[in-house]
C-alpha cells in the first residue's frame, strides 16, 4: 500500500504543482510552490517583501494550507479563479435565461471554479409553456444539460469541474430529484 507521503506527492504533482504548457515542471519542490503562492498573495501589499516572508512562513510545513484553487492558481500567471466554489444566480424560467446561466457556469468552471445552482425556479415537467404550445421538460432534464457540460469542460488545471444542484422541498419534482 502506498504511503501517505507518496499519495500526497502524487496529488501535489497532478493538481497543484505549477507546470509550463509543455509539461515542464516549474515548481521543482513544494517549497517552490509555497514561494510562488506567498509572492502572489503579497503582490498587492505596500511592503511586498515583508508580506511574502510572512505568508511563506505561514505555509511552511503545512501550518496553513490555502484552498486548492489558491494553491493551483496563485502566481501561475494564468487567468483562473482563486475561489473554489460559487453559488450562482437564480435561473430564470425561460429558455434564453436557462442557457445564459449554463454559459456562465461553463465559463466559471473553465477558470477552475465549482458551481452551485438551485433548479427550483424551473417549472415542473408537463407544465404548459406559453406561446409555443408545448409542455415543459422540467428541471431534471436541464440538470442533465448542466451535468453534460460539467463532464465536457476541463477546468483550469487537471480536474473536472464540480457542481451542486439543489431543489426546494416543496417543488413538485422533489421526489424525482431524490431518485435522480
Amino acid at each position: 500500500m502506498p504511503s501517505v507521503a507518496s499519495i500526497s506527492q502524487q496529488i501535489w504533482d497532478m493538481k497543484y504543482r505549477l507546470k509550463a504548457p509543455n509539461g515542464d515542471v516549474v515548481d521543482k519542490t513544494i517549497e517552490d510552490s509555497w514561494a510562488r503562492i506567498a509572492g502572489a498573495l503579497a503582490a498587492p501589499e505596500a511592503d511586498r517583501d515583508l508580506w511574502t516572508a510572512r505568508f511563506r512562513e505561514a505555509l511552511e510545513d503545512f501550518r496553513f494550507l490555502p484552498a486548492g484553487r489558491v494553491v493551483a492558481g496563485a502566481g501561475s500567471g494564468r487567468n483562473v479563479t482563486l475561489f473554489n466554489c460559487f453559488v450562482m444566480g437564480e435561473i430564470p424560467d425561460d429558455i434564453s435565461g436557462i442557457f445564459e446561466h449554463l454559459r456562465e457556469a461553463a465559463l466559471t468552471m473553465q477558470q477552475g471554479g465549482g458551481i452551485g445552482y438551485d433548479f427550483s425556479t424551473l417549472r415542473p415537467k408537463g407544465a404548459p409553456v406559453k406561446g409555443v404550445g408545448a409542455d415543459a421538460s422540467g428541471p431534471l432534464s436541464f440538470m442533465d444539460v448542466w451535468d453534460s457540460m460539467c463532464r465536457t469542460i476541463m477546468s483550469a488545471g487537471s480536474r473536472r469541474g464540480a457542481m451542486m444542484a439543489t431543489m426546494r422541498c416543496e417543488h413538485p419534482e422533489i421526489e424525482a430529484f431524490f431518485e435522480a
